[in-house]
């Protein structure tokens, strides 16, 4: 669907793209996502409903945990219209306006994810290495000025996107190759020069995934330091425990995330399904395993799911 604007031809809407090749098997693939859609936000939301309701993990590390499940929720819920769309229903039209609004909403969580994950790690690091001044480095008001922190970068650095994107002539295809819209990929569609989002995309990029993925190695080679000083071997691997689930977390976030953006950016010969199965992996994954993972490695949150379900 086109509109003509001056002498050139803009989309008023982008087209997206389920997975090339596999159309008679969207059934079946719609089934798939759902099916992780209702595992993760349940998983999500009972998470936040038992830290909520249970005084004893009113505590830092839940407190991060709650960020972390209310954020991926949120991100879940972002991405959820379009890819179900285009499985379920093979509704692959989706408006300029509306395409801008999905990205923000995308890169934002992502990266207040990001900040959730660093402050994870902090956590860690000072519960390990500090563990005397913990309850008072790490105070309720505190965290709560972390989080809100947390959430005006993520959002303060991606409001421009929308309005560097729209200020752009779409006059070539319009066709996306996922079914959800990123920065990275929308931009690549205009006809005019996109110097100015390529170098904002990638500063952001390096200000939020860059700095606080080295942060978070920084904090567990002092973790590691820490640990081998203690001398004993039951007393090093009890440490090490707690930080096995947070790890998994990260290893879930910032795998995918930087093999998609890298991909984006400097693949132009790997394969559109590599890019396309990563893009389902980075947005998709990491909500639905993290509650899993932490529900698993976690015995106080194991244990109240338990007098939660089966009483």
């Amino acid at each position: 669907m086109f509109v003509f604007n001056d002498t050139q031809m803009k989309p008023t809407v982008f087209l997206l793209t389920g997975i090339p090749g596999q159309e008679a098997m969207n059934l079946c693939i719609s089934l798939l996502f759902f099916s992780m859609y209702v595992i993760s936000m349940l998983g999500n939301s009972v998470i936040l409903f038992i830290i909520k309701t249970d005084l004893s993990l009113h505590e830092p590390v839940y407190i991060f945990l709650s960020m972390l499940a209310l954020t991926d929720l949120c991100l879940s819920i972002s991405t959820m219209p379009t890819i179900l769309g285009i499985f379920w229903f093979d509704s692959r039209e989706i408006s300029i306006d509306a395409c801008f609004v999905q990205l923000f909403f995308i890169h934002s969580l992502s990266f207040i994810d990001s900040s959730v994950l660093l402050s994870m790690a902090f956590d860690r690091y000072i519960a390990i290495c500090n563990p005397l001044r913990y309850a008072s480095i790490l105070t309720t008001p505190r965290i709560v000025r972390m989080g809100l922190a947390f959430m005006v970068r993520g959002v303060a650095l991606i409001f421009p996107l929308p309005f560097l994107l729209k200020r752009f002539q779409y006059c070539r295809h319009n066709v996306l190759s996922h079914s959800y819209c990123l920065h990275q990929e929308v931009m690549k569609l205009a006809c005019s020069d996109i110097t100015v989002n390529s170098i904002y995309g990638f500063f952001v990029i390096i200000s939020t995934v860059g700095v606080d993925s080295l942060l978070i190695l920084l904090s567990y080679i002092m973790i590691l330091r820490a640990v081998l000083s203690i001398a004993s071997q039951e007393e090093r691997f009890k440490a090490l425990n707690t930080c096995v689930s947070h790890v998994c977390a990260v290893l879930l976030f910032y795998t995918p995330m930087i093999g998609l953006s890298i991909t984006h950016r400097f693949g132009g010969s790997s394969s559109p399904l590599v890019q396309i199965l990563m893009g389902y992996v980075y947005l998709l994954l990491p909500p639905l395993m993290n509650p899993i993972v932490y529900s698993v490695k976690t015995k106080q949150i194991r244990a109240r799911i338990a007098r939660v379900f089966f009483r």
